[in-house]
């Protein structure tokens, strides 16, 4: 099966470089972006773009039948730091859009579905070091809640439905592309644009917290990767564990340093270090990189390197 693929959510963090790989591999024609607004005119301008609400099913139809999408990508939500601002809104957003594509391939319109979860699944009574695949999970933010309710229900239409439903826990994703949209990951991204801009960086989590992080290159390799396997490949339907590396905000700016030796950090947390708090310092994602040959590429100082590079190079063109 030749994908035609549909982005929802295009313009994101994730998508919009998604967007950009599938139409390298696949070619633009079978590569359909969509969004709620014109956000991200990178986006809109690269190939065929369509202005789709994620809550309208029948609008989601609509598109379905109009490119012969046969592959969807499900790439908006609202994250862990916006979608305490607004619960109601973060769970109308990520439930009722899982649902509507969900049942889009119960129906037969579509073959296959990407979903995205996260290590916000996790909560505070989960193992925090090395977290198993099966574990407690006891999310204790609205969008962690929306990502295991949307677990459970991406395994029940695939057993029930035989749903070819395929998803990863992101962990933190670090990216020189776009900026983060919200979520409580977000200092890994910031502290590069401060420590160009000025040489200093006021972090809203605390020196010691470790998470697990990852370069937005791996984390859409693993994307294109799962979706590639094979079918039977694919034995779990919720969400894989997914990791590459973990490390603390005083960590990161030791790797910063190495670079721009001048660059200071402070501390000052907020009300993300309680989220960060009940997340998991380490990730063991042995299940993926059994079932589908993972593998990361990008190391701390590889990724410190890349995003100084890059983004240097970016705020000089923009002087």
């Amino acid at each position: 099966m030749t994908p035609k693929i549909l982005i929802i959510g295009a313009c994101g963090q994730i998508g919009s470089e998604l967007t950009f790989k599938l139409r390298e591999i696949y070619g633009d024609k079978n590569v359909i972006a969509s969004d709620i607004s014109y956000s991200n005119l990178e986006i809109v301008n690269s190939g065929i773009f369509e202005i789709l609400d994620a809550e309208d099913y029948a609008a989601i139809k609509v598109c379905v039948e109009k490119h012969d999408i046969n592959t969807v990508y499900l790439m908006a939500a609202i994250l862990s730091a916006t979608g305490e601002k607004y619960p109601m809104k973060a769970w109308n957003l990520n439930m009722n859009s899982l649902f509507h594509v969900l049942n889009l391939a119960k129906a037969k319109f579509i073959k296959k579905v990407f979903w995205p979860s996260s290590i916000a699944v996790f909560g505070t009574t989960t193992p925090k070091k090395n977290t198993p695949q099966f574990t407690v999970m006891e999310p204790s933010t609205v969008y962690g809640i929306t990502k295991q309710v949307g677990e459970r229900w991406c395994e029940y239409y695939h057993n029930k439905y035989a749903v070819d439903i395929r998803s990863v826990r992101y962990p933190g994703i670090i990216s020189w592309k776009t900026m983060p949209g919200g979520g409580t990951t977000d200092y890994a991204v910031e502290i590069y644009h401060k420590a160009i801009t000025d040489k200093k960086y006021e972090c809203f989590l605390k020196e010691d917290t470790a998470l697990p992080m990852m370069f937005m290159d791996d984390a859409i390799k693993a994307t294109v990767d799962i979706m590639s396997a094979d079918n039977e490949d694919i034995k779990i339907r919720s969400s894989y564990n997914l990791s590459a590396i973990s490390f603390t905000p005083k960590e990161l700016a030791e790797s910063i340093k190495q670079e721009i030796p001048d660059f200071t950090i402070t501390y000052n947390p907020d009300f993300r270090q309680a989220i960060a708090n009940s997340w998991p310092k380490s990730i063991d994602d042995s299940n993926a990189r059994e079932d589908w040959n993972w593998k990361h590429k990008f190391s701390l100082q590889d990724i410190t390197k890349e995003m100084l590079k890059q983004l240097g190079e970016k705020y000089k063109n923009q002087s």
